[in-house]
């Protein structure tokens, strides 16, 4: 779906909204607007249960002029002809408020109108982690030196999606990690370099190992 505000509230009350694009797959909802707010929502699913969004999906028109052109004598024509041709709602965006609203509610047009400006869709879970497209937690900050070494394991660099941060899906998620990536390949030049003493090993993953 293209073109959708989406508006959310927050557990602390704060009211957020975005407009861009959302997929609606076999499972439930991703794409830009979900994974702008994955650790709000997240965070609400695990809070509360459940993390409902509102969607308006026919942004840039007001409410009244939806209303108008949903009540808009339709003739002879279907209501799905009606509505894709007087207020832009076809395929996917028809589905969803078909699959939201029920048969007749579909049919109510004050209701319909309604729903096209402000959709409650609530969502009830996470999808499991070998499906996610990005992931947050990681290798805890606090854990890490200037360079993105380990202390406790010399030698040992982080970098990307290792670390503990909401990686943002897309170019985002890229730069992040080739920033990342360069500081620990600067990091790990330097500890090279520096002839560092590499503790001993007690068990950990081996340390990388200072060149004579």
């Amino acid at each position: 779906m293209k073109s959708v505000t989406a508006r959310f509230i927050d557990l602390q009350g704060v009211l957020h909204e975005r407009t861009g694009e959302m997929l609606i797959t076999q499972h439930g909802v991703e794409g830009s607007l979900i994974y702008a707010w994955s650790a709000m929502l997240r965070q609400c699913l695990l809070a509360r249960g459940s993390a409902t969004i509102h969607l308006d999906l026919a942004p840039g028109r007001s409410q009244q002029r939806v209303t108008d052109d949903v009540l808009h004598p339709r003739g002879a024509r279907s209501l799905s002809s009606h509505l894709q041709s007087r207020v832009g709602i076809h395929g996917v965006k028809a589905g969803l408020l078909r699959e939201c609203l029920g048969a007749e509610g579909f049919q109510a047009s004050d209701l319909l109108a309604g729903a096209i400006k402000s959709l409650p869709l609530t969502l009830v879970a996470m999808r499991p982690l070998d499906e996610a497209i990005s992931s947050a937690g990681g290798v805890r900050f606090e854990s890490l030196d200037a360079r993105l070494m380990l202390p406790a394991l010399p030698g040992v660099f982080c970098a990307g999606e290792m670390l503990d941060w909401e990686a943002p899906t897309g170019g985002y998620l890229l730069n992040g990690c080739f920033a990342s990536g360069l500081a620990a390949g600067e990091g790990a030049a330097a500890w090279l370099a520096g002839g560092e003493p590499v503790a001993p090993s007690t068990g950990t993953p081996a340390a990388i190992t200072a060149p004579a």
